[in-house]
């Protein structure tokens, strides 16, 4: 089969994409992850999960490319990492920084004050203490208090007596200050109008900046949340969930590559068949 002479980046969901859904393992992913080193494929982390979250994984996974965070809230780029760095971003920290994302005390008080209105409480991730939210999402509560240092986006849920059907309701009530609510894969998330797509679309563009080649990008996720993200590659990959259904709505809107398995299974086999499809350096 004849390659593309395309540069290959993926970027990729972490929660029941690269890590297991239920473990947050990503042992059954270390071929491709190794395969993806070898050839030096940028693997990008976009994810619903803050920069302190995501520089653990960025650790664990020994990973040194640039990384969304909070559903497309900032894209982190290392110092150094394209010669010609866009003026748009900002020095923060060790990072240069593409921020689209509202800060996250706004969007705490925007919470309250909707659902205040209908005396509805939501708990959100400021609400919780580490330990509650390592009992809620089974985290350790180091990797709790990572959760917690929020920048751009607020997860929360709703009390059990709340009808899950009303909430598009409240989508348009966000939607007139700036704001968005989307549906993740255990919890809700309010944040900015932005999203992984467009943050993702952002980065791309510095890439094609920066790279004489051409470039091939494979998006991989499985919640909803992860749509705009999809919507933006070139080649969407959908992964089975737990229960072993996938996210309807977008099968609805997109012609995917469906994984067979959960998880990092399933993670590993659709990079390992596209790098083998789509590598011009492979074979």
């Amino acid at each position: 089969m004849s390659k593309s002479k395309k540069r290959i980046l993926i970027f990729t969901d972490l929660d029941g994409t690269l890590l297991d859904p239920q473990s947050y393992s990503f042992k059954e992913a270390l071929p491709a992850l190794e395969r993806v080193r070898q050839r030096k494929i940028p693997l990008i982390l976009c994810s619903s999960k803050t920069r302190a979250e995501l520089e653990l994984y960025q650790r664990k996974l020994n990973v040194g490319d640039p990384f969304i965070s909070e559903n497309g809230g900032a894209v982190f780029i290392p110092p150094g990492y394209f010669p010609q760095a866009p003026e748009e971003l900002k020095e923060k920290d060790k990072y240069l920084v593409l921020e689209l994302g509202v800060p996250y005390e706004t969007i705490r008080e925007r919470l309250s004050e909707v659902f205040g209105k209908l005396n509805v409480k939501p708990i959100g991730f400021g609400d919780l203490e580490a330990e509650e939210i390592a009992s809620l999402l089974n985290l350790s509560e180091a990797e709790a208090s990572l959760a917690k240092k929020r920048e751009y986006d607020e997860p929360f849920y709703l009390p059990d007596t709340f009808q899950q059907e009303n909430i598009k309701s409240f989508q348009g009530k966000f939607k007139a200050s700036g704001l968005v609510l989307t549906a993740g894969g255990k919890l809700f998330h309010l944040h900015g109008d932005h999203d992984k797509g467009k943050a993702a679309a952002r980065l791309i563009q510095i890439y094609m900046a920066d790279l004489a080649d051409e470039l091939l990008t494979i998006g991989l996720g499985d919640s909803l949340n992860d749509l705009p993200l999809l919507e933006t590659v070139d080649v969407p990959v959908l992964l089975k969930k737990e229960d072993s259904s996938y996210q309807q709505e977008i099968l609805d809107k997109l012609k995917v590559y469906k994984t067979l398995e959960i998880g990092p299974r399933g993670w590993n086999r659709a990079v390992l068949d596209l790098m083998e499809k789509y590598d011009p350096n492979a074979g």
